[in-house]
């Protein structure tokens, strides 16, 4: 496979007035076109920083860093991102917040219309195209934050710990409709979480990172059949995924990621 992310000796550092901040000192870390890799750590790790050093949001301090063999220095051509927030806009009905990435992009919004309402129906919100942002769950605001993401269809999509404020029932049932997304259309997923056990049944591979200053650790390829039906956090297999991960934050004196 042909490499969509790579990140050589990637470094990040932020100037205060009580000295500088290093969130991230020599990352190295390559993403194949198609997969879907997890970055897992804990609070302060700085997996958000490199998403944001990735969506050409922030500039890394030193090493070098590329997507699709282009050098970051802005947003890349083919991106698509959501946020922990879904950043809705609350005067816009949820077809219109969808649809505002073809106006971002300069596209024909009557030429996207279909597509944006195909997805909102995929995802369980064709009977709410007209309502407002405020008059949704939470639930329901984060999956149209992914149908916007998704219009475009960009080849590198960028999650940030996207459903982290949701409830587990709702969040396994997204973590489902994500994976049958991702299996149709094989884009390339860079996805931010706390959760080992979210990490484990969405990812290829899982990226560990080490508290501040964020460093890679290790990388856990992941063997599971896919499709992955919810069930299978109750195997064997699952369990010594999550016991190896669990292992690995222990030796880096994290409770837990």
């Amino acid at each position: 496979m042909t490499a969509c992310v790579e990140v050589r000796g990637g470094g990040k550092v932020y100037p205060s007035k009580r000295g500088e901040v290093v969130a991230l000192r020599d990352v190295n870390l390559s993403v194949e076109d198609g997969e879907f890799v997890s970055l897992l750590g804990p609070s302060g790790c700085g997996k958000s920083t490199l998403l944001k050093c990735v969506a050409g949001l922030e500039d890394l301090s030193g090493g070098e860093l590329r997507v699709r063999g282009a050098l970051v220095d802005g947003p890349p051509p083919g991106l698509g991102m959501v946020f922990q927030r879904d950043l809705l806009l609350d005067w816009r009905t949820v077809l219109d917040n969808v649809l505002i990435m073809a106006e971002f992009q300069g596209l024909d919004r009557r030429e996207q219309k279909p597509r944006a309402i195909a997805l909102l129906e995929r995802f369980g919100l064709g009977g709410f195209v007209d309502h407002h942002p405020w008059e949704l769950s939470g639930g329901m605001r984060q999956r149209a934050a992914i149908c916007r993401a998704l219009l475009t269809e960009p080849q590198l999509l960028l999650m940030d710990e996207p459903f982290g404020a949701l409830d587990a029932m709702t969040r396994d049932d997204l973590n489902v409709e994500l994976t049958r997304i991702w299996q149709t259309a094989r884009r390339t997923v860079l996805f931010v979480t706390h959760s080992i056990a979210e990490a484990i049944f969405l990812s290829d591979r899982v990226v560990v990172m080490t508290p501040g200053p964020g460093r890679v650790r290790e990388v856990v390829k992941i063997e599971l059949e896919r499709p992955r039906p919810l069930s299978v956090q109750g195997t064997p297999e699952f369990s010594r995924y999550l016991t190896h991960l669990r292992g690995v934050f222990e030796e880096l004196g994290v409770a837990r990621a």
